[in-house]
């Protein structure tokens, strides 16, 4: 049986020619003109005939013919695979290499393989016809190694360990991610938080008097929206006066409250209250009396009498008051009866109680305290009025309040839903205007009011101008009051309306400084009284000289 490594495999012969550095064998393919084909003689070694090992070339003696063919023949030389075409031959080398100490060339030769055999890989040529050493690395190698129990414990616990390593590191990441994502919030948080307390005005140390606003803009070229709200006590009389200011550059609203005692001028230039200015000039007049003295520019006039306000209070669905008194209900019968408005924090009121609120003036209590319950009773009546525009002008239309001109019902719906929104939001507050015992204003009691919020400067009456007289009818007789201040207007006094008293038989001229009495002398004999009658003592609020007409009192025909 034939193998593939025959040399007589295939059509194609082919002969065995050496064994290459691995030891496998290198055949050629047999040239197909031939000498005539000498038979093999295994006994050549021993002299008779061809040596293929021999060492050197010589004359080799005809080889044996065992089939007795003994004619002449032409010699054949021996084939030597590893001559060197030199006439000599190398020693045999069974590793292809001859035994000289150098490297030698690779004979073309030994490339042939037979057909199906894979060849050797190829060396590369280094051009110099030497054959580069080969690189033998550990990686070519392998090992078979039987599995150990101990290694397979080692490698799982490398495993876990690394594992363990690498959960550690991803937390530490993640937490740091979580700790840097935390702090560009909060910058973010705090950047926006300062940036609207900057565009707002509200940043501590560069607002106004009340450390809550802050603009660029001086106090007095601020924008402001005024308009002056009259409270009218249909039941008992007397009424109460604030300004409402709409700041539009600071966003503030401020309820300023304006005391009864404050003096402002008259249409003739005498000097009279705010009180009596409401009932003598009425709206309009005492509008431009306040912007003289405040130097404000008020845009309308609101009165509110109050069944007005009690119908509003109804209307938003009551409101909450920190109460600073009990209010005693004017129809209960017996003495130890409840209260109608208790003192305590955030007390509700209905619309009767908020007007028994607003209007309460106690026994002894100046009119000061009435006054800032009722700028309490505005400023939560804002709180609960709707902040939208449209809203607001229909609760003022289904009201059917008094607006006087310029004011519409459309321009006050407008302006109180402004001030309900700043209300809402923490942005509104109530001042009380300082006003001194005569009336006037003094520049430092009323800067933080008059400059910061309004705006103005204070104006008062000079006080120079002419005496102010107070007059107070005890005659019992209506009329006797007002005959009294034409006499003393035409005399060149100020009139201040004083009210009534109790009834008294005789006459009074009173002064308080000893400077007035000459005052207090010329009053009385323009008003036709004794020189009596002048005596010093206590005179009202804002005059120089207070008169009581008794009922000796007889006016001038």
């Amino acid at each position: 049986m034939n193998d593939r490594y025959d040399a007589g495999y295939g059509d194609v012969p082919y002969e065995l020619v050496g064994y290459d550095e691995y030891g496998r064998p290198v055949y050629r393919q047999v040239p197909s003109q031939q000498q005539p084909q000498q038979h093999y003689d295994p006994y050549a070694q021993q002299g008779y005939g061809y040596d293929p090992y021999a060492t050197g070339a010589q004359q080799q003696p005809p080889p044996y013919d065992p089939y007795g063919d003994t004619g002449p023949q032409a010699p054949t030389p021996a084939y030597d695979p590893y001559d060197t075409g030199t006439g000599t031959q190398a020693p045999y080398d069974p590793y292809g290499q001859t035994a000289t100490s150098g490297r030698q060339p690779r004979v073309a030769e030994q490339t042939a393989y037979i057909p199906q055999q894979a060849g050797p890989a190829e060396e590369p040529d280094t051009g110099t016809g030497e054959r580069v050493d080969r690189d033998y690395r550990t990686e070519q190698f392998a090992f078979v190694e039987e599995p150990d129990q101990d290694s397979e414990d080692v490698i799982d616990w490398l495993k876990f360990t690394e594992n363990r390593t690498e959960r550690r590191e991803e937390a530490k990441r993640r937490a740091r991610s979580r700790v840097i994502a935390l702090v560009v919030v909060l910058a973010l948080v705090a950047a926006g938080g300062v940036g609207y307390l900057w565009y707002a005005g509200k940043l501590p140390g560069l607002g106004g008097s009340d450390g809550k606003t802050n603009s660029a803009t001086p106090a007095g070229a601020q924008k402001r929206d005024v308009i002056v709200v009259h409270l009218h006590n249909t039941a008992k009389g007397g009424t109460s006066t604030a300004l409402l200011v709409d700041n539009t550059t600071t966003k503030q609203g401020t309820t300023v409250l304006l005391p009864n005692s404050l003096a402002l001028g008259s249409d003739d230039g005498s000097t009279t209250t705010l009180a009596k200015s409401v009932d003598d000039d009425g709206s309009s007049g005492t509008r431009d009396a306040i912007d003289t003295v405040l130097g404000t520019e008020i845009q309308g006039t609101w009165r509110l009498d109050t069944p007005y306000l009690q119908n509003l209070v109804d209307l938003i669905g009551n409101i909450e008051v920190d109460t600073d008194t009990n209010v005693p209900d004017p129809a209960a019968k017996s003495k130890g009866a409840a209260p109608l408005v208790r003192k305590g924090k955030a007390q509700t009121l209905s619309g009767k109680t908020a007007v028994a609120y607003a209007t309460y003036q106690g026994s002894g209590e100046a009119q000061n305290a009435q006054l800032q319950r009722f700028g309490q009773v505005m400023q939560a009546v804002l709180r609960k009025l709707t902040s939208d525009t449209g809203g607001a002008t229909t609760t003022v239309q289904t009201l059917g309040m008094i607006i006087e001109p310029p004011l519409t019902e459309k321009d006050l719906g407008a302006f109180l839903a402004r001030l309900a929104d700043l209300a809402k939001g923490g942005d509104y507050k109530t001042a009380l205007l300082p006003v001194q015992e005569d009336g006037t204003l003094s520049e430092e009691a009323s800067a933080s009011v008059v400059k910061d919020v309004l705006g103005g400067t204070a104006k008062s009456p000079d006080k120079d101008a002419a005496v102010r007289v107070s007059v107070r009818n005890a005659s019992g007789v209506e009329g006797n009051s007002g005959k009294a201040r034409v006499v003393l207007l035409n005399g060149g006094f100020t009139f201040l309306e004083g009210g009534t008293a109790s009834a008294a038989a005789t006459s009074q001229v009173v002064y308080a400084d000893a400077a007035d009495k000459a005052d207090a002398t010329e009053v009385a004999k323009t008003l036709g009284l004794p020189a009596g009658a002048v005596r010093k003592g206590e005179v009202s609020a804002n005059a120089d000289v207070t008169v009581i007409l008794g009922q000796d009192y007889r006016p001038s025909s």
